[in-house]
């Protein structure tokens, strides 16, 4: 089965532009290395749950957006592999230190698929 790295981030509206930019980038070098598919999705119904909930994870503030991401990769060896090039990617360097967004509030996690993909 594949393995999904899946990726939660509050971006400011204001950086939204920014962040999309930085997707577009980082989704082709991700892709010319060998991931299966790079999916970026920003937030359209994503209410501020009681207890838990999407913008309560990534302590979301009035003027942010919820963005949900995913990379696919046909093996979990596969995606070290290919993060390990990613990392070193000159293309990348410069985004790395000033992103859009507060990379301490994101969550993020390796997941070996079951079904579905």
């Amino acid at each position: 089965m594949s393995y999904v790295d899946g990726f939660v981030v509050a971006v400011p509206r204001q950086n939204i532009e920014a962040y999309k930019s930085l997707a577009r980038t980082a989704g082709d070098i991700w892709k010319e290395y060998g991931a299966l598919a790079y999916v970026e999705c920003i937030g359209d119904d994503v209410p501020y749950g009681q207890l838990t909930s999407f913008p309560r994870a990534v302590q979301a503030k009035e003027d942010e957006v919820v963005v949900f991401s995913w990379i696919v990769y046909a093996s979990r060896a596969d995606r070290d592999a290919i993060n390990e090039q990613v990392v070193a990617d000159p293309r990348l360097k410069g985004s790395m230190q000033n992103m859009p967004f507060d990379g301490k509030r994101m969550i993020y996690g390796g997941f070996e698929s079951f079904m579905g993909l």
